[in-house]
């Protein structure tokens, strides 16, 4: 199942944040975002991983996705705002993890746990300063069981860090 465009483009007006995201090079899907996000998805042990920007919709610059001959669906580049948990992790500027979304009826009832069976999901903000670019989570099918949440948790804080720590070297601008 494809969200929407397969080919994201910030797309806000030239905003603060839209600097910002252009200064760090965001400025569409890249390979070595990409392979953040296979790695991640690898480590986890789950399907799909993404490096998520945030503009007028939400864009995965970074993108892991089953391969189309299995039965999982693919995602596309780009989903609506309020579609996932990374929203949440945005609003909030802190790490989420959900080992089983079903555990918490505020989440349970999400758009990609229908459309695309999302049972477990980890993600953190990739901050600069105050100011969130966007996220890197991972999600999968299958629960996992609630002891399972602070390795998700230092899992996903790890890539989160890796991340930005690529952004800033290859941007050139300071923590």
């Amino acid at each position: 199942m494809t969200f929407t465009d397969d080919n994201p483009r910030p797309s806000e007006p030239r905003t603060e944040h839209a600097a910002l995201l252009h200064a760090f090079g965001l400025t569409g899907p890249e390979p070595e975002l990409d392979a953040f996000a296979t790695q991640l998805a690898q480590e986890a042990g789950v399907p799909y991983a993404m490096i998520n920007i945030f503009g007028t919709a939400q864009q995965f610059f970074g993108l892991h996705t089953p391969e189309n001959d299995t039965e999982l669906p693919t995602v596309g580049r780009s989903m609506p705002l309020d579609h996932g948990f990374c929203p949440e992790v945005v609003d909030r500027k802190k790490a989420l993890v959900l080992p089983d979304v079903f555990s918490s009826p505020r989440f349970a009832g999400n758009t990609v746990v229908d459309q695309i069976g999302i049972r477990t999901y980890a993600g953190a903000p990739l901050l600069h300063d105050d100011t969130v670019l966007g996220t890197v989570c991972f999600v999968g099918p299958v629960e996992r069981d609630l002891s399972t949440g602070r390795e998700a948790l230092a899992l996903i804080k790890q890539r989160r860090d890796d991340v930005m720590t690529f952004l800033y070297q290859r941007s050139g601008i300071q923590p």
